[in-house]
């Protein structure tokens, strides 16, 4: 059987903690009086805690010490954090706990490819760390995507050429990512949101029965 390594970035593909990320950002733009919605968290998915805050206090047209700006992406973190606590394995995105299931079956390497720092905790939170043969976030990579530094130290991991790689995505920041590095990008989410993916499915739900398949005979 072929082989391909499959790549999934954590946030709004495995999980939502989207959502916390959002509660949490919200909060502290407003403590900084600056506005925040849905189509500036849209901005933020996939880019590292320490630019979100760059690009948030841009917005504001504010500026801050590095000292606050230090102290806030700590409070930021613990706020996000105290929320990821609450998480269980019911929280997994339908029909990703299944699709890993299948993969682990047909002996695929599977890695995760997140910018996330607590990538690791929060796996273990949900009851599937053990299925990811490599797991590289935040804590490895020095380069945010579009970078593809994190799917190519996922490939590394695993052992197997960029070439022969499929990353599931939720962001354009992380589509363009597996898109630099000559992989296969298939988006999850809104098809006008993502529409630099090689494919785009709403949810894991809605690919073909044979999906796994013809991704192992797909070509970039």
């Amino acid at each position: 059987m072929s082989k391909k390594a499959f790549i999934f970035d954590l946030d709004g593909v495995v999980v939502d903690t989207a959502k916390f990320h959002f509660v949490a950002w919200q909060k502290l733009a407003a403590e900084l009086g600056i506005a925040f919605a849905e189509a500036e968290n849209e901005q933020l998915k996939g880019v590292s805690r320490v630019r979100s805050l760059e690009k948030i206090l841009e917005w504001g047209n504010k500026s801050i010490d590095q000292e606050t700006f230090d102290r806030k992406l700590i409070q930021k973190n613990e706020e996000y954090l105290e929320m990821v606590e609450t998480l269980t394995q019911d929280d997994i995105l339908p029909g990703v706990h299944e699709f890993l299931l299948r993969l682990r079956e047909s002996e695929q390497p599977i890695a995760l490819g997140s910018a996330s720092k607590n990538a690791r905790p929060i796996l273990k939170k949900l009851g599937i760390h053990d299925l990811f043969d490599a797991i590289v976030d935040g804590t490895d990579v020095s380069k945010a995507k579009p970078d593809p530094e994190v799917f190519l130290n996922a490939c590394e991991l695993l052992n197997m050429p960029a070439a022969n790689a499929i990353v599931f995505e939720d962001s354009i920041a992380g589509i363009q990512a597996a898109n630099n590095a000559g992989m296969i990008s298939i988006g999850l989410g809104e098809a006008q949101n993502l529409s630099e993916a090689d494919e785009v499915f709403e949810s894991f739900l809605d690919m073909p029965q044979d999906y796994q398949q013809q991704l192992l005979n797909k070509t970039k």
